[in-house]
């Protein structure tokens, strides 16, 4: 698990290998990731837009930006959490994935909530690149 905390806003990582959802012959690889956003501060927010960048193995780099997650722009108060389950396909069988949350306060305020650097790896892959 990958776990980061910006302004008491903590974000949990779990990928996992989906080998039925797979094709390692036709270079297809592919993983879901589940996610769990906890609000430990005083105020709260609400989970605007998302941004990832996603990295294969041989360093090519896809942006991926949109509202909310999951089709949902959920609000936190303080002491709630909100958890999804997503998925992310390959060419190769590793890459990592980064991002960020924009979340924005009852007042109005915007800020950027990171999301862990996370490890895509799959099971027969020697080295993990995170």
């Amino acid at each position: 698990m990958y776990s980061e905390i910006t302004r008491s806003i903590k974000v949990t990582v779990r990928p996992f290998y989906l080998e039925q959802h797979s094709s390692p012959t036709d270079n297809h690889y592919v993983w879901a990731y589940h996610v769990r956003i906890e609000n430990g501060g005083s105020e709260t927010v609400q989970l605007r837009r998302r941004h990832w960048q996603i990295t294969d193995s041989h360093g090519r780099q896809q942006d991926v930006r949109g509202p909310g997650v999951v089709g949902e722009e959920p609000v936190l108060a303080p002491g709630e959490s909100f958890e999804y389950t997503s998925s992310c396909p390959l060419p190769t069988p590793s890459g990592f994935m980064v991002g960020d949350y924009e979340m924005e306060t009852r007042a109005g305020e915007n800020f950027l909530v990171r999301v862990p650097a996370f490890s895509l790896d799959t099971p027969q892959q020697p080295t993990r690149l995170n």
